[in-house]
């Protein structure tokens, strides 16, 4: 399993680390793991799901 970091994300879907966390916010974007206090990662087939979900996905 690949997990991605914020930096990851942004990467692909070319948006802010503060749009990421906004759509969190309004529960529309996956829940990451936590791997630590400081740390969290998404998988990447959750990510990839929630792209084929989206309207323009």
């Amino acid at each position: 399993m690949q997990y991605l970091r914020v930096k990851d994300i942004q990467g692909m879907l070319g948006v802010s680390k503060s749009t990421i966390y906004r759509w969190m916010d309004e529960r529309n974007f996956p829940t990451p793991i936590k791997f630590s206090a400081k740390a969290v990662r998404w998988r990447l087939d959750d990510i990839e799901k929630w792209i084929t979900q989206q309207p323009n996905g």
